[in-house]
């Protein structure tokens, strides 16, 4: 597995956990079944028209939404794990850049999105390369992903490694603190479930526990 790219194998971890747990098992993702879930990264990938939409306000996302909605309502849940399987399209999403970051944040996210709804709690087995492209990617998205955070300084600490990055400066101090995957899932908004110490200040811990991070 190592000489696999880390998004083909949570890629195929989903799927797998797919077709475990069948079509309407639940996951983090407020009112999505798995089913919701597979349309949603089908989509993702495959509609030229609504993939880029995705990332958009407004009426781009309402329009990606509707065809999630009826990609999910028309379509078998078997077909469209086998489309995620089979890993992605030629095109963008098969540049190394894609694939190592917003494609692995992407497959590890929503792996999780799944894997906790339903009970499981966070793997032991992460590899330490993994880890370390997780932790990469925080560093990468951690600015965006906070942006909506205001007058605090927020640090974001790898556990049990010392590594610190200050992501926004000012104001009263609040350290997010976490093994990377833990940390990337409170970035993209998963606070809930996420095992993430977050240490300051009562007032400033409170404001960025009201904060929504995430895309």
């Amino acid at each position: 597995m190592r000489s696999i790219p880390f998004e083909a194998q949570e890629r195929a971890a989903l799927c797998d956990l797919f077709d475990e747990l069948g079509a309407d098992a639940p996951t983090l993702l407020e009112g999505w079944t798995t089913r919701d879930l597979a349309a949603h990264l089908v989509l993702r990938e495959r509609d030229v028209l609504a993939g880029p939409c995705l990332v958009l306000p407004g009426p781009f996302g309402r329009f990606a939404e509707r065809r999630r909605a009826n990609l999910a309502a028309r379509t078998e849940f078997e077909w469209l794990v086998d489309r995620i399987r089979s890993g992605p399209p030629p095109g963008f999403f098969r540049i190394p850049w894609v694939r190592s970051f917003p494609s692995l944040n992407e497959f590890f996210i929503h792996h999780e999105d799944v894997r906790r709804a339903n009970g499981r709690g966070p793997r032991t087995e992460l590899t330490p390369a993994l880890q370390d492209a997780l932790w990469r990617n925080v560093r990468r998205g951690c600015r965006y992903l906070s942006r909506r955070l205001r007058e605090i300084q927020l640090d974001i600490e790898r556990a049990h490694t010392g590594e610190c990055v200050t992501v926004r400066r000012g104001g009263p101090a609040v350290r997010l603190r976490g093994a990377p995957g833990e940390l990337l899932l409170y970035l993209f908004g998963r606070q809930s479930a996420a095992e993430v110490d977050v240490l300051g200040t009562v007032q400033a811990v409170a404001t960025v526990r009201a904060t929504r991070f995430g895309m």
